[in-house]
């Protein structure tokens, strides 16, 4: 059976939306069983409307700052997680991989922006970047455990520094993982730290 395909419509292969998301074939696949995002069938390959997983990407990041749409118990809610990171880019994709991963994600550019966040709200996890320009990542990690000893810390970092990691180490952090890292090697770290087990 033939199917009518807008001209006008981007559709995304499998491999491009792999691509596009930065999440493995498993991960996509538990997203389209659960219906969080659309998917069609031509032949035997799957074909994603690009406007479709925009919009998707978009409702979890309002979704992430907002109330959520359905009433669950406490016990069944998102995990909650800040990154503090001051490039961009790894905040922006460490924030889509980890919504992907049903986690709830805020972000924040500097150390004393998520000190702040930390003070007013509660988070389940922080992903901080150990070098940061003003208040560096360990001197969040010191100012966030006086105020909360009991939240799980995953340290990202650029530089590879045995001192530094011994005092990560020593500070209690969850995780240690060091830039260019792979998106499975962050969402194993954040289901570690959150004590779940890894998808």
């Amino acid at each position: 059976m033939a199917l009518n395909v807008p001209t006008d419509e981007v559709f995304l292969t499998t491999e491009e939306v792999l691509e596009y998301l930065q999440v493995n074939l498993r991960t996509v696949y538990r997203l389209i069983k659960a219906g969080k995002i659309p998917a069609v069938r031509v032949g035997r390959q799957w074909r994603f409307r690009k406007r479709d997983i925009d919009a998707w990407l978009d409702s979890q990041r309002t979704a992430a700052g907002g109330p959520p749409a359905l009433a669950t118990p406490a016990r069944q809610r998102r995990a909650r997680i800040l990154v503090v990171d001051d490039e961009a880019s790894i905040r922006d994709l460490l924030a889509k991989t980890l919504a992907l991963a049903e986690y709830e994600v805020e972000t924040a550019a500097d150390a004393a922006t998520a000190l702040t966040r930390v003070r007013g709200a509660e988070y389940d996890l922080l992903i901080a970047d150990l070098r940061m320009p003003g208040m560096d990542g360990l001197t969040l990690i010191r100012q966030v455990k006086r105020l909360r000893a009991e939240l799980p810390v995953i340290i990202i970092t650029g530089y590879s520094s045995e001192a530094s990691a011994i005092e990560a180490v020593n500070l209690g952090v969850a995780g240690y993982l060091r830039k260019p890292f792979r998106v499975p090697e962050v969402l194993a770290a954040a289901a570690k730290a959150l004590g779940a087990p890894a998808a």
